[in-house]
Protein backbone atom coordinates (compact mmCIF):
# COMPACT_ATOMS: atom_id res chain seq x y z
CA UNK A 1 0.00 0.00 0.00
CA UNK A 2 1.17 3.37 -1.01
CA UNK A 3 1.08 6.24 1.61
CA UNK A 4 0.73 10.12 0.71
CA UNK A 5 2.05 12.67 3.08
CA UNK A 6 0.36 15.92 2.98
CA UNK A 7 2.41 19.13 2.87
CA UNK A 8 1.17 22.51 4.73
CA UNK A 9 1.20 23.59 1.45
CA UNK A 10 -1.57 21.39 -0.04
CA UNK A 11 -3.78 22.43 2.17
CA UNK A 12 -6.57 25.02 1.79
CA UNK A 13 -5.98 27.99 3.98
CA UNK A 14 -9.80 27.06 5.51
CA UNK A 15 -8.26 23.72 6.63
CA UNK A 16 -4.82 25.31 7.72
CA UNK A 17 -6.79 27.58 9.88
CA UNK A 18 -8.82 24.75 11.83
CA UNK A 19 -5.37 22.75 12.58
CA UNK A 20 -3.88 25.59 13.78
CA UNK A 21 -6.53 27.11 15.94
CA UNK A 22 -6.01 23.69 18.26
CA UNK A 23 -2.51 25.14 19.11
CA UNK A 24 -1.08 27.92 21.02
CA UNK A 25 -0.49 31.09 19.44
CA UNK A 26 2.89 31.11 20.52
CA UNK A 27 3.59 27.67 18.99
CA UNK A 28 2.08 29.14 15.56
CA UNK A 29 3.99 32.35 15.52
CA UNK A 30 7.05 30.00 16.47
CA UNK A 31 6.61 27.30 13.64
CA UNK A 32 5.39 28.99 10.69
CA UNK A 33 6.14 32.76 10.79
CA UNK A 34 9.55 32.88 8.49
CA UNK A 35 8.79 29.75 6.92
CA UNK A 36 7.58 31.05 3.82
CA UNK A 37 4.94 34.08 2.20
CA UNK A 38 1.83 31.94 2.04
CA UNK A 39 2.21 30.94 5.77
CA UNK A 40 3.82 34.37 7.27
CA UNK A 41 0.46 35.72 6.44
CA UNK A 42 -1.61 32.92 7.78
CA UNK A 43 0.83 33.26 10.99
CA UNK A 44 0.16 37.06 11.12
CA UNK A 45 -3.48 36.63 11.01
CA UNK A 46 -5.08 38.95 14.19
CA UNK A 47 -6.67 35.33 15.34
CA UNK A 48 -3.17 34.92 16.28
CA UNK A 49 -1.55 37.74 17.41
CA UNK A 50 -4.43 39.90 19.21
CA UNK A 51 -3.89 37.68 21.76
CA UNK A 52 -0.69 36.71 22.68
CA UNK A 53 0.06 34.07 25.44
CA UNK A 54 4.22 34.14 26.13
CA UNK A 55 4.11 31.41 29.01
CA UNK A 56 4.43 27.84 29.42
CA UNK A 57 1.48 26.33 31.65
CA UNK A 58 1.05 22.78 33.25
CA UNK A 59 -2.05 21.01 33.71
CA UNK A 60 -2.08 21.48 37.31
CA UNK A 61 -1.56 25.61 37.18
CA UNK A 62 1.93 26.18 37.20
CA UNK A 63 3.28 28.90 34.88
CA UNK A 64 6.60 29.09 33.89
CA UNK A 65 8.69 30.95 31.48
CA UNK A 66 9.47 30.44 27.83
CA UNK A 67 12.98 28.43 27.43
CA UNK A 68 15.40 30.59 26.40
CA UNK A 69 15.72 29.94 22.49
CA UNK A 70 12.15 30.30 22.38
CA UNK A 71 12.77 33.49 24.55
CA UNK A 72 14.86 34.25 21.57
CA UNK A 73 13.61 33.97 18.71
CA UNK A 74 10.44 35.87 19.85
CA UNK A 75 12.39 39.05 21.15
CA UNK A 76 14.85 39.19 18.37
CA UNK A 77 12.60 38.40 15.28
CA UNK A 78 8.67 37.37 15.81
CA UNK A 79 7.93 40.26 18.18
CA UNK A 80 9.02 43.37 15.68
CA UNK A 81 7.21 41.69 13.02
CA UNK A 82 3.80 41.81 14.89
CA UNK A 83 4.17 44.33 17.29
CA UNK A 84 0.84 46.41 15.64
CA UNK A 85 -1.22 43.63 16.13
CA UNK A 86 -0.94 42.71 19.85
CA UNK A 87 -3.52 44.16 22.13
CA UNK A 88 -2.90 41.74 25.14
CA UNK A 89 -0.19 39.96 26.79
CA UNK A 90 0.35 36.94 28.79
CA UNK A 91 3.60 37.37 30.47
CA UNK A 92 5.55 35.47 33.43
CA UNK A 93 7.89 37.56 35.80
CA UNK A 94 11.13 36.34 34.86
CA UNK A 95 10.57 37.16 31.15
CA UNK A 96 8.13 40.19 31.14
CA UNK A 97 11.20 43.29 31.11
CA UNK A 98 13.15 41.38 27.95
CA UNK A 99 9.41 40.92 26.52
CA UNK A 100 8.39 44.20 27.00
CA UNK A 101 11.79 45.87 26.11
CA UNK A 102 11.47 44.06 22.72
CA UNK A 103 10.08 46.37 20.72
CA UNK A 104 7.18 48.97 20.83
CA UNK A 105 3.30 47.76 21.43
CA UNK A 106 1.10 50.63 20.29
CA UNK A 107 -2.52 48.65 20.60
CA UNK A 108 -1.50 46.85 24.02
CA UNK A 109 -4.40 47.77 26.14
CA UNK A 110 -4.00 44.59 28.84
CA UNK A 111 -1.64 42.96 30.25
CA UNK A 112 -1.60 39.35 32.46
CA UNK A 113 1.43 38.72 34.74
CA UNK A 114 1.75 35.65 36.15
CA UNK A 115 3.70 34.19 39.22
CA UNK A 116 5.35 36.71 40.84
CA UNK A 117 7.23 37.49 43.92
CA UNK A 118 5.53 40.16 46.10
CA UNK A 119 8.74 42.15 47.09
CA UNK A 120 9.62 42.22 42.77
CA UNK A 121 5.85 43.33 42.20
CA UNK A 122 5.99 45.95 45.04
CA UNK A 123 9.74 46.91 43.23
CA UNK A 124 7.94 46.61 39.75
CA UNK A 125 5.05 49.43 40.64
CA UNK A 126 7.20 51.60 42.62
CA UNK A 127 10.52 52.33 40.55
CA UNK A 128 10.44 54.77 37.95
CA UNK A 129 12.52 52.94 35.59
CA UNK A 130 11.03 49.60 34.93
CA UNK A 131 9.65 49.00 31.33
CA UNK A 132 6.13 48.46 32.57
CA UNK A 133 6.48 52.34 33.79
CA UNK A 134 6.24 53.62 30.21
CA UNK A 135 2.75 51.39 29.45
CA UNK A 136 1.32 53.48 32.57
CA UNK A 137 -1.02 55.86 30.50
CA UNK A 138 -1.57 52.70 28.27
CA UNK A 139 -2.94 50.01 29.82
CA UNK A 140 -6.67 49.70 30.44
CA UNK A 141 -6.92 46.37 31.53
CA UNK A 142 -4.67 44.39 34.25
CA UNK A 143 -4.84 40.84 35.82
CA UNK A 144 -2.00 39.60 38.29
CA UNK A 145 -0.78 36.18 40.46
CA UNK A 146 1.36 36.99 42.81
CA UNK A 147 3.40 33.84 44.24
CA UNK A 148 4.14 33.47 47.83
CA UNK A 149 5.80 30.03 46.88
CA UNK A 150 9.68 30.51 48.52
CA UNK A 151 9.03 33.53 49.82
CA UNK A 152 10.54 33.65 53.77
CA UNK A 153 9.73 36.93 54.76
CA UNK A 154 5.73 37.45 53.67
CA UNK A 155 3.90 39.79 54.84
CA UNK A 156 0.29 40.41 55.25
CA UNK A 157 -0.27 43.15 53.69
CA UNK A 158 2.20 42.71 51.13
CA UNK A 159 -1.12 42.49 48.60
CA UNK A 160 -2.46 45.60 49.92
CA UNK A 161 0.57 47.62 49.10
CA UNK A 162 1.23 46.39 45.26
CA UNK A 163 -3.15 46.85 45.09
CA UNK A 164 -2.68 50.18 46.13
CA UNK A 165 0.82 50.85 43.99
CA UNK A 166 -1.01 49.19 40.37
CA UNK A 167 -4.05 51.90 40.60
CA UNK A 168 -1.56 54.25 41.45
CA UNK A 169 0.79 53.61 38.50
CA UNK A 170 -2.33 53.03 36.22
CA UNK A 171 -4.21 55.73 36.11
CA UNK A 172 -6.75 54.69 33.25
CA UNK A 173 -7.30 51.24 34.51
CA UNK A 174 -10.71 50.06 33.85
CA UNK A 175 -10.68 46.48 34.43
CA UNK A 176 -8.45 44.93 37.27
CA UNK A 177 -8.19 41.29 38.39
CA UNK A 178 -6.54 40.86 41.77
CA UNK A 179 -8.07 37.62 42.30
CA UNK A 180 -6.40 35.07 44.24
CA UNK A 181 -3.88 32.93 42.47
CA UNK A 182 -5.05 28.99 41.51
CA UNK A 183 -2.34 27.39 43.25
CA UNK A 184 -1.71 30.01 46.08
CA UNK A 185 -4.84 31.22 48.65
CA UNK A 186 -2.93 34.75 48.88
CA UNK A 187 -6.09 37.42 49.48
CA UNK A 188 -6.21 40.76 50.08
CA UNK A 189 -6.35 41.73 53.64
CA UNK A 190 -6.66 45.59 54.37
CA UNK A 191 -6.70 45.55 58.16
CA UNK A 192 -3.23 47.34 57.98
CA UNK A 193 -3.55 48.64 55.13
CA UNK A 194 -6.30 50.46 53.98
CA UNK A 195 -6.88 51.41 50.11
CA UNK A 196 -5.42 54.59 49.43
CA UNK A 197 -6.06 55.14 46.12
CA UNK A 198 -9.16 56.77 44.67
CA UNK A 199 -9.83 55.80 40.56
CA UNK A 200 -12.66 57.57 38.51
CA UNK A 201 -11.74 55.27 35.67
CA UNK A 202 -11.78 51.55 37.04
CA UNK A 203 -15.80 50.17 35.94
CA UNK A 204 -14.55 46.56 36.55
CA UNK A 205 -12.92 44.63 39.89
CA UNK A 206 -12.39 41.08 40.39
CA UNK A 207 -10.72 40.42 44.26
CA UNK A 208 -10.25 37.91 46.67
CA UNK A 209 -10.52 39.54 50.26
CA UNK A 210 -9.87 37.76 53.62
CA UNK A 211 -13.03 39.50 55.50
CA UNK A 212 -16.45 41.20 54.71
CA UNK A 213 -14.72 44.29 56.35
CA UNK A 214 -12.51 44.30 53.59
CA UNK A 215 -15.17 45.21 50.97
CA UNK A 216 -15.79 47.49 52.79
CA UNK A 217 -12.88 49.26 52.61
CA UNK A 218 -13.18 48.62 48.94
CA UNK A 219 -16.82 50.43 48.18
CA UNK A 220 -15.83 53.70 50.96
CA UNK A 221 -15.65 56.36 48.07
CA UNK A 222 -13.07 54.84 46.03
CA UNK A 223 -14.23 53.99 42.78
CA UNK A 224 -17.42 55.85 41.87
CA UNK A 225 -17.34 54.39 38.60
CA UNK A 226 -17.35 51.14 39.73
CA UNK A 227 -19.99 48.77 38.36
CA UNK A 228 -19.26 45.41 38.44
CA UNK A 229 -17.29 43.56 41.47
CA UNK A 230 -16.60 40.26 41.93
CA UNK A 231 -15.54 39.67 45.20
CA UNK A 232 -14.42 35.73 46.85
CA UNK A 233 -14.54 36.55 51.04
CA UNK A 234 -12.38 33.97 52.59
CA UNK A 235 -14.54 30.76 53.76
CA UNK A 236 -18.01 31.38 53.62
CA UNK A 237 -19.89 28.49 54.57
CA UNK A 238 -23.45 29.62 53.84
CA UNK A 239 -25.21 25.65 54.54
CA UNK A 240 -23.65 25.28 58.00
CA UNK A 241 -26.02 25.80 60.90
CA UNK A 242 -24.37 23.54 63.37
CA UNK A 243 -20.58 24.38 64.95
CA UNK A 244 -18.36 22.89 67.55
CA UNK A 245 -15.66 24.19 68.79
CA UNK A 246 -12.41 22.96 70.64
CA UNK A 247 -8.74 24.36 71.59
CA UNK A 248 -6.16 24.40 74.09
CA UNK A 249 -5.51 27.78 73.13
CA UNK A 250 -7.55 30.82 73.91
CA UNK A 251 -10.29 31.78 71.48
CA UNK A 252 -10.03 35.88 71.10
CA UNK A 253 -12.57 37.94 70.14
CA UNK A 254 -11.30 38.14 66.38
CA UNK A 255 -11.67 34.51 66.24
CA UNK A 256 -15.12 35.00 66.66
CA UNK A 257 -15.77 37.39 64.72
CA UNK A 258 -13.81 35.58 61.42
CA UNK A 259 -16.08 32.42 62.94
CA UNK A 260 -19.43 34.89 62.65
CA UNK A 261 -18.49 35.86 59.22
CA UNK A 262 -17.40 32.29 58.27
CA UNK A 263 -20.81 30.85 58.95
CA UNK A 264 -23.57 33.66 58.51
CA UNK A 265 -26.54 31.41 58.88
CA UNK A 266 -24.99 29.29 61.87
CA UNK A 267 -27.63 28.18 64.70
CA UNK A 268 -26.23 25.93 67.08
CA UNK A 269 -22.96 26.63 68.85
CA UNK A 270 -20.70 24.58 71.16
CA UNK A 271 -17.69 25.59 72.73
CA UNK A 272 -14.97 23.71 74.91
CA UNK A 273 -12.34 26.32 76.10
CA UNK A 274 -10.71 26.50 79.54
CA UNK A 275 -7.89 29.06 78.66
CA UNK A 276 -8.24 32.47 79.03
CA UNK A 277 -8.62 35.28 76.75
CA UNK A 278 -5.31 37.35 76.34
CA UNK A 279 -7.08 40.30 74.79
CA UNK A 280 -10.34 40.16 76.58
CA UNK A 281 -9.93 43.79 77.78
CA UNK A 282 -9.71 45.79 73.87
CA UNK A 283 -12.01 47.49 72.41
CA UNK A 284 -13.37 45.41 69.53
CA UNK A 285 -16.08 45.39 66.96
CA UNK A 286 -19.35 43.68 68.11
CA UNK A 287 -19.80 40.13 66.85
CA UNK A 288 -23.31 39.47 64.73
CA UNK A 289 -24.84 35.88 65.10
CA UNK A 290 -28.04 36.89 63.56
CA UNK A 291 -29.49 33.28 63.61
CA UNK A 292 -28.25 31.83 66.88
CA UNK A 293 -30.92 29.79 68.92
CA UNK A 294 -28.68 27.53 70.72
CA UNK A 295 -25.65 28.56 72.95
CA UNK A 296 -23.39 25.75 74.86
CA UNK A 297 -20.57 27.12 77.18
CA UNK A 298 -20.46 24.86 80.10
CA UNK A 299 -17.10 23.31 79.29
CA UNK A 300 -15.72 27.08 79.34
CA UNK A 301 -14.04 29.55 81.72
CA UNK A 302 -16.03 32.72 82.77
CA UNK A 303 -14.31 34.97 79.91
CA UNK A 304 -16.37 33.51 77.22
CA UNK A 305 -19.55 33.84 79.33
CA UNK A 306 -18.88 37.21 79.04
CA UNK A 307 -18.26 37.12 75.26
CA UNK A 308 -21.24 35.74 74.40
CA UNK A 309 -23.45 37.36 77.13
CA UNK A 310 -22.60 41.18 77.32
CA UNK A 311 -23.78 42.95 74.07
CA UNK A 312 -20.65 45.13 74.24
CA UNK A 313 -19.14 41.93 72.68
CA UNK A 314 -21.49 39.82 70.94
CA UNK A 315 -25.29 40.51 69.28
CA UNK A 316 -27.46 37.74 69.32
CA UNK A 317 -30.61 38.69 67.45
CA UNK A 318 -32.29 35.56 69.02
CA UNK A 319 -33.45 34.68 72.43
CA UNK A 320 -30.93 32.08 72.73
CA UNK A 321 -30.78 29.12 74.66
CA UNK A 322 -28.40 26.90 76.57
CA UNK A 323 -27.33 24.79 79.84
CA UNK A 324 -27.96 26.48 82.99
CA UNK A 325 -24.63 25.68 84.44
CA UNK A 326 -22.89 28.43 82.08
CA UNK A 327 -24.14 31.06 84.32
CA UNK A 328 -22.85 29.85 87.68
CA UNK A 329 -19.39 31.81 87.19
CA UNK A 330 -20.93 34.80 86.50
CA UNK A 331 -23.28 34.84 89.84
CA UNK A 332 -20.51 34.22 91.37
CA UNK A 333 -18.57 37.13 90.62
CA UNK A 334 -21.95 39.45 91.18
CA UNK A 335 -21.94 40.11 87.07
CA UNK A 336 -25.63 40.17 87.50
CA UNK A 337 -25.76 43.22 89.63
CA UNK A 338 -23.72 45.19 87.27
CA UNK A 339 -26.84 45.41 84.57
CA UNK A 340 -24.51 44.85 81.73
CA UNK A 341 -26.03 41.10 81.03
CA UNK A 342 -28.13 42.62 78.08
CA UNK A 343 -27.79 39.34 75.63
CA UNK A 344 -31.58 37.27 76.41
CA UNK A 345 -29.99 34.05 76.90
CA UNK A 346 -32.46 31.78 78.21
CA UNK A 347 -30.71 28.76 80.54
CA UNK A 348 -32.44 25.13 80.53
Amino acid sequence: MKYSCVQWNDLPDEILMIILKNLTNAEVLYSLLGVNKRLNNIAVDPVFTNNLSLVMSTSDGLVYSLSDPILDRFCLYILPKIHQNIEWLHLQSRSMERFLRATNFPNLYGISLHNIQAKTAIDLFTEQTTVIHTLKKQLLSFIIDISTKGTECYKRDNNAIIFNHILTMFTNLQYLNFDRSSIYDDRLFFCMRRPTVVSTNLLELHVSLHTFDDCLYLLDGHFNQLHSLYVDVSGIFKSVREVSLFDERPFEHEFFLQSAQSFPFLEKLYECNHERQMYKECSKSIIKYPYLKQLDIICTCKDYHKQFLFDTKTCLSFDVHGPECAVLDLANNNLFHKNIWTNKVYFE
